[in-house]
């Protein structure tokens, strides 16, 4: 059974905003395609675009295309990577022997001697910091920063309620609702595992109340989070001809339905406002042009290449990025391939976090994130593509002590939203910046603070989006994009 459904809200802008619960189609059968890809394509199309009020002259305005974001789950230790200090008590200072960098002046610690040398290809904001109402525990701060918003269902242990289409929607679909893409390519893909805590799984990931036309299409693997083969084995069988459809066939399949729906003018006149036929042709578009299937496969690249990223699922995940991106994808989201609240390779050092950074999670995230970076700058993808590199929050400046409820260790640090830094690059952002500047301890920004959602304002701003722009939610209540203005200081 096709279900076509109305917008679930209003935007200000589109002309399409009248459609209601009553306006309900029910059309019996699925179609000779499969209609699941074509009605989730039909959908993204209804999305008004969004026209700023007054020109927007600030830099950076409009210069993206595309977007990356590398969310490392977990809240990795700001100081025990690119914030570390000298001269404070021992109990603070990182174990790790500090390294120069491109930046005259700036230093990170030997866990990053790759993005160590190539921190003059982006933008870091060293002054993160908001303060969390409650306990500031993995899910809430993870839906803070994907969807903008807090919430006020917090268990009291901090974890969130499991997602719901009341969600506020990820930065990532309002995106593609906004800036749709004409190319026959997924506009939006999460990979290589969901975001998580816990039990609580996905919240923040989805598109919650636009609907599920645009939530990501999520590309996880068969494996546990310490598989690290596991991108070898992708499978994309939605995006596949079945062995016994060639394309001929399939262009053959669509013809008769055309044929088909010419002798239902009742049908027809019911659903003309959809314009199904191009939402069919771009289903097929996708599934026969094979661009997005020849773009997952990453064995395609060199050797070299594909070392340089490093053979883990986080490497290999951030050069599958650049080639859905390089594809026509608008959004892809590299989630860490570990849940938040675990051991081994997770950000969340409460224990041993010593020999976890140094030989488990920063080698990982030192060769992926730099060779990401570069290889869209040596190809010229840099110019239109945004890069943005975050966890939840930091880590606590004195290891040992307990700041959210949990246990640490004597080498472990707890959560820490309050100061911590991030990594910006592409589409216009300044090139060897340092925004902010922590204090002493990195305890707190010494100046400029700079919230997480006005990172998500300024992906917004990237995008020629207006932040505040409203969208209507599930009860048609009018809500801004994100409550915050753009950070445009980091682009030039």
């Amino acid at each position: 059974m096709l279900r076509l459904v109305g917008a679930p809200g209003r935007d200000l802008c589109d002309e399409r905003s009248s459609m209601n619960r009553r306006d309900v189609i029910r059309i019996g059968g699925s179609g000779l395609l499969g209609l699941s890809l074509g009605s989730m394509l039909k959908l993204q199309a209804h999305a008004g675009e969004e026209v700023p009020a007054t020109a927007k002259t600030a830099p950076g305005w409009g210069k993206a295309k595309h977007v990356i974001m590398v969310y490392l789950q977990g809240g990795p230790s700001h100081l025990d990577l690119w914030d570390p200090k000298e001269d404070v008590p021992e109990n603070v200072k990182s174990p790790f022997t500090n390294i120069p960098t491109k930046i005259p002046g700036i230093h990170f610690t030997e866990n990053l001697p790759k993005l160590a040398q190539c921190n003059d290809r982006f933008s870091m904001i060293r002054s993160m910091s908001y303060t969390p109402n409650g306990l500031f525990n993995h899910t809430a701060a993870i839906y803070q920063l994907m969807t903008g918003y807090t919430t006020d269902k917090v268990s009291p242990s901090g974890q969130l309620e499991p997602p719901s289409p009341k969600d506020f929607p990820n930065f990532g679909s309002n995106i593609i609702r906004l800036r749709p893409t004409d190319e026959p390519m997924l506009p939006f893909v999460m990979l290589p595992r969901p975001l998580q805590e816990s039990n609580v799984i996905g919240k923040g990931g989805a598109a919650g109340f636009l609907g599920k036309s645009f939530d990501p299409y999520t590309l996880y693997p068969d494996g546990d989070d310490l598989d690290m083969a596991k991108m070898e084995r992708i499978k994309i069988d939605d995006l596949q001809l079945r062995p016994d459809v060639f394309a001929v066939r399939l262009e053959r399949r669509a013809k008769l339905r055309d044929l088909v729906n010419a002798q239902m003018p009742e049908i027809n006149q019911a659903v003309k406002d959809f314009q199904l036929d191009n939402y069919y042709d771009q289903a097929l578009n996708l599934v026969v042009s094979g661009r997005a299937r020849d773009a997952f496969n990453i064995s395609s690249e060199p050797a070299e290449l594909r070392d340089r990223y490093g053979r883990n699922t986080f490497g290999q995940s951030c050069l599958l990025a650049r080639r859905l991106v390089e594809a026509g994808t608008r959004v892809v989201e590299v989630i860490w391939p570990k849940v938040a609240n675990s051991d081994n390779h997770s950000w969340d050092h409460h224990v041993d976090l010593p020999k976890r950074m140094k030989n488990q999670s920063a080698p990982m995230l030192d060769a992926g994130l730099s060779a990401l970076i570069e290889d869209l700058d040596n190809r010229g993808m840099l110019e239109d593509t945004l890069v943005v590199a975050i966890g939840e929050f930091g880590r606590s400046p004195q290891r040992g002590v307990s700041t959210s409820g949990n246990g640490n260790s004597s080498d472990g640090r707890d959560h820490w939203p309050y100061c911590y830094t991030s990594i910006v690059a592409g589409a216009g952002v300044k090139r060897g910046y340092v925004h902010g500047k922590s204090d002493k301890t990195a305890s707190a920004p010494a100046e400029d603070p700079v919230h997480p959602i006005e990172l998500l304002a300024s992906i917004y701003h990237g995008f020629g989006i207006d932040p505040q722009t409203i969208v209507y939610n599930h009860l048609n209540q009018p809500r801004e994009l994100v409550k915050a203005s753009a950070l445009t200081a980091i682009f030039s």
